[in-house]
């Protein structure tokens, strides 16, 4: 990199750019209510305003520019008026459209005047306000005499973009335009699909060399962590800026090209959270690629995640997508499959606790249950009636209007998209399974333990039985092992989790599909029950994901990959990948490396869906806890997304610390 561009990382890195950062103090939500204006009336007026009072900044050295100057957007809504709203509606999270995958390829390659033609007069208004900001750039590069810049900002964003360079400056300004409307965790998409015509052209032309597109490319990857503090998320790091490289196209050749190979550089260069990469692959990867990969691994950014086309596009078809997007698809905020352009799935509307489950079932029906089969029926009848509460509660689901988001997907947002499907987490497998496999040995099978010594253990958060405790927690069996025993149990609840979901129909006319994410719910969902029968202590999470117990005894990766290959993934295509940490020493070599890239191929071509991996260093943690000032770039995965590991609140720090850290 050059001396330039180090300059430039160092400023960003350091939050000097912050300095040009204000808020405003704007009753916006108070001057609308009294003027009765409609939502998407105060959505298009609010982009207005702030439009209008972002400041062009433009910082030296810099090749993909727009800074966010505008630290706040004042809501739309009074707090009476959300609460009408909510009263009417369902709303999810923030109210706030999320979680889209909009055609950025179709704009950058007409422009923005070509999009107006056909657009409603709120998008009209809204690619006026983006280009009268582009403007303002484009003025504030001539008074710096940035000839470059210059000729960039005449052509994009009114007109296609001519070159890769302008492509990625119309990308950042697409993306920054959606963020300051106010949609959140919008996603990058098949990048390197989309993107890579630009490059190839261009290469092709003699205007770059592998490096100097390397060097503009971490430019525009750096462009995503300018504002990202700014966003919407539970917390730093959470805030959807997924990228998806690699995969098949509807023609079935693999997209992974040279744009491919020099984003996972880019990443690894940078050493920043965003953005985060995900890799599509199948049987048919080439072991070298994962190696490649590893690497990002190595850097400690928790990233790539890996998805496998084999289970994925399959699975997708039977849910009912058609083939050409089935092939298509990405990635929400963290792991739930999208379609772009088209779908306007809800990936992360709901969850479903299988430990609650299994908790209700252990206190009403254990002691009359006379076998195993009788307990595990009213388990079932409890993930049902799980499912039933969640379902029924959604009704009437509405979204704040996002007009600009509007324009760039290719369907009517406001009426829904061509797919409108529900995603619902699965949360806590392992806890569940490895309690009923508890239940089944010693109670049904070894009789070893009473049904009504057991439930008094478990409430009393095992104070008085530690030896039960002791057993329950070290020599049961778990999920992990490679051991049918609980595996098998494993296997069958995400069935039944499937089945409890499939064939309804939901209140935008998609179906609901099953999930083995958890996002942050392996830690609200353990609050909500006590202890329970795998050794499990009151107040102790889940394990992230679907991913074995925090405290199980398993024998490594490799029985790990085993025995979380063996569900019947394609009943449960919402996402959601099994998530092993590996200690940092393993990647102290090439042949470390190579190792856990075979690791990852083995789990791909076992028939596992999704995959995340993150290298930790227990000592670097718990000082990082002492001394945060010494940690800042200090990265590690939580769940779907990375983060700095000193801006985490205490509760995931001491969840990625108590995790299992592999060796191979």
């Amino acid at each position: 990199m050059t001396e330039i561009y180090n300059n430039l990382y160092n400023f960003i890195v350091s939050k000097k750019h912050h300095q040009y950062r204000h808020t405003v103090d704007w009753n916006l939500a108070e001057e609308y209510s009294q003027k009765g204006l409609s939502p998407i009336d105060r959505m298009t007026d609010r982009f207005k305003r702030i439009c209008e009072e972002e400041k062009p900044v433009i910082l030296e050295g810099e090749q993909i520019v727009f800074l966010r100057t505008v630290a706040n957007l004042p809501d739309v809504f009074t707090e009476a008026e959300w609460k009408e709203i909510k009263a009417k509606h369902y709303i999810h999270e923030l109210g706030y459209m999320s979680n889209l995958s909009p055609n950025y390829y179709d704009t950058i390659s007409r422009g923005l005047l070509e999009k107006r033609e056909t657009a409603d007069e709120y998008g009209k208004a809204a690619i006026d306000n983006i280009i009268m900001l582009s403007d303002k750039y484009l003025e504030e590069a001539k008074k710096q005499g940035r000839a470059d810049l210059v000729e960039i900002l005449t052509q994009v964003p009114r007109y296609p973009a001519r070159n890769f360079r302008e492509a990625l400056q119309f990308f950042r300004i697409l993306h920054y335009a959606l963020w300051l409307e106010g949609n959140y965790h919008n996603t990058v998409g098949r990048f390197d699909k989309y993107m890579y015509p630009y490059l190839k052209a261009d290469m092709e032309k003699g205007i770059y060399t592998e490096e100097t597109a390397l060097e503009l490319l971490c430019d525009f990857f750096l462009s995503f962590n300018k504002d990202s503090d700014l966003y919407v998320g539970v917390q730093q790091g959470d805030n959807g800026q997924s990228m998806m490289l690699g995969g098949i196209d509807e023609n079935g050749k693999d997209v992974y090209n040279l744009l491919s190979e020099l984003s996972l550089k880019a990443s690894y260069n940078n050493k920043m959270i965003d953005p985060k990469i995900n890799l599509r692959v199948s049987k048919s990867t080439p072991a070298e690629r994962y190696t490649e990969a590893t690497n990002l691994t190595k850097a400690g950014l928790g990233f790539p995640q890996y998805s496998n086309d084999d289970i994925v596009i399959p699975a997708l078809e039977e849910l009912g997508y058609e083939h050409n997007d089935a092939v298509n698809y990405t990635v929400a905020a963290c792991w739930e499959f999208i379609i772009p352009n088209v779908g306007a799935d809800v990936a992360n509307i709901g969850a479903m606790s299988y430990p609650k489950a299994v908790d209700k079932a252990f206190h009403n029906s254990l002691v009359e249950s006379e076998t195993f089969d009788e307990f595990f029926e009213s388990v079932k009848k409890e993930i049902f009636k799980a499912s039933d509460e969640i379902c029924n509660n959604i009704k009437d689901l509405w979204f704040v209007p996002s007009p600009f988001m509007n324009v760039l997907m290719d369907c009517d947002i406001y009426a829904g998209g061509k797919y409108n499907n529900f995603g619902i987490h699965g949360t806590g497998i392992a806890t569940a399974a490895d309690t009923l496999a508890a239940i089944k040995k010693y109670v049904y099978e070894e009789k070893s333990v009473t049904k009504e010594e057991l439930i008094k253990a478990v409430d009393e958060d095992f104070e008085n039985t530690p030896e039960l405790l002791h057993k329950l927690r070290y020599d049961a069996p778990k999920l992990g092992n490679n051991d049918d025993f609980a595996d098998n149990i494993a296997v069958e609840l995400l069935d039944v989790f499937a089945d409890s979901l499939k064939d309804r129909t939901n209140c935008r006319g998609g179906v609901y599909r099953a999930g083995t994410g958890s996002a942050m719910f392996y830690l609200r969902h353990a609050e909500e029950i006590g202890a329970s029968a795998d050794g499990r202590r009151k107040g102790e999470p889940f394990g992230t994901n679907f991913s074995v117990s925090l405290f199980a005894n398993v024998k490594g990766p490799v029985s790990v990959i085993a025995s979380m290959t063996k569900p019947h993934f394609e009943k449960a295509m919402n996402g959601g990948p099994l998530t092993l940490e590996f200690d940092q020493s393993v990647f102290a070599d090439e042949d470390g490396v190579e190792k856990v890239g075979l690791l990852v191929k083995n789990f791909i071509d076992r028939g596992g869906h999704q995959l995340q991996l993150n290298t930790v260093n227990l000592d670097r943690m718990l000082d990082a806890q002492k001394h945060p000032e010494n940690y800042g770039q200090l990265v590690v995965r939580i769940w779907g997304w990375s983060a700095y590991f000193v801006e985490l609140d205490k509760e995931f720090q001491d969840h990625v610390i108590a995790r299992q850290a592999y060796k191979v």
